[in-house]
C-alpha cells in the first residue's frame, strides 16, 4: 500500500467538489482541478527534468499552491519530497541542500535573496521561481506547469509501502539537522488514523495556518 494514489482516487469519486480555497486570492478548485495541476507537476518533473523514483524535490517559499502540487506530484512519480523551512539562515539551508542534494528545487518570491546567497554553494540542478520570484535566467513554475500533461502518471518503477514519501529536517539544536524519512505507510496511514480519531466527515473544513514546509 502507498499513498500516491490519495488524491487520484478522491478525484475520481467527487471530481466536482471543491477541495481547495486559496484565501489570499479567492480561487477555488475542485479535487478534479486539484488532481490535474498534480499530475502536471508530476509530468513536469519527469518529462522536463528527468526526475525519478528516489530523487528529492524540494520547494523554498511561503505557503502556495506550489506545495500542494508538489506533495501530490512527487508520490505519484516516486520522487521525495524535501522541503525547505524558509525560517533558517542561508547557512542552515545550505546544509539542508547539500545533504539533500534534491534535483529540483523551486523558490518563491519572498525567499529569493535567501536562495541568490546560496545559489552557486549548492549548485541545485534545476530550479524554477514560483509566484513571479526574479530569479534572472530560471524558468516560471508556472508557465511550466501549464505546458504539462495533466494526464495521470505513471511511475517509471512500481512503488510499495517502503518506499520515502518526504524528507523532513530536524531544528538540529544539538548539532547539525537530521533528515527524517517519511515513508508512503506513514502518510497513508496519517491520513486513516486521523480521519478516524478526528471523526472527519465530508462536510469538514480544515483552514491551514501553519508553514506547509512542516
Amino acid at each position: 500500500m502507498h499513498a500516491a494514489d490519495l488524491l487520484s482516487a478522491r478525484a475520481r469519486l467527487t471530481p466536482d467538489r471543491e477541495a481547495l480555497l486559496e484565501v489570499a486570492t479567492g480561487r477555488r478548485l475542485t479535487y478534479a482541478e486539484l488532481n490535474a495541476r498534480a499530475n502536471r507537476a508530476a509530468h513536469l518533473l519527469a518529462d522536463t527534468y528527468g526526475v525519478r523514483k528516489g530523487d528529492r524535490v524540494s520547494i523554498l517559499a511561503h505557503n502556495s499552491l506550489a506545495h500542494v502540487d508538489l506533495f501530490y506530484g512527487v508520490g505519484k512519480i516516486g520522487a521525495v519530497l524535501a522541503p525547505l523551512n524558509w525560517r533558517l539562515t542561508p547557512q542552515e539551508l545550505q546544509y539542508i541542500i547539500e545533504d539533500s542534494e534534491p534535483a529540483v528545487l523551486l523558490v518563491g518570491p519572498e525567499l529569493v535573496e535567501t536562495y541568490e546567497a546560496i545559489r552557486e554553494a549548492t549548485g541545485v540542478p534545476h530550479v524554477l521561481g514560483i509566484e513571479g520570484a526574479d530569479l534572472g535566467d530560471v524558468p516560471s513554475y508556472e508557465t511550466a506547469l501549464a505546458d504539462a500533461s495533466e494526464e495521470e502518471p505513471t511511475p517509471a518503477e512500481p512503488l510499495t509501502g517502503e518506499d520515502p514519501y518526504a524528507i523532513l529536517y530536524t531544528s538540529g539544536t544539538t548539532g547539525a539537522p537530521k533528515g527524517a524519512v517519511i515513508p508512503h505507510r506513514h502518510v497513508l496511514w496519517n491520513c486513516i488514523n486521523t480521519v478516524a480519531s478526528w471523526g472527519l466527515t465530508e462536510d469538514d473544513v480544515s483552514p491551514v495556518m501553519t508553514p506547509l514546509f512542516h
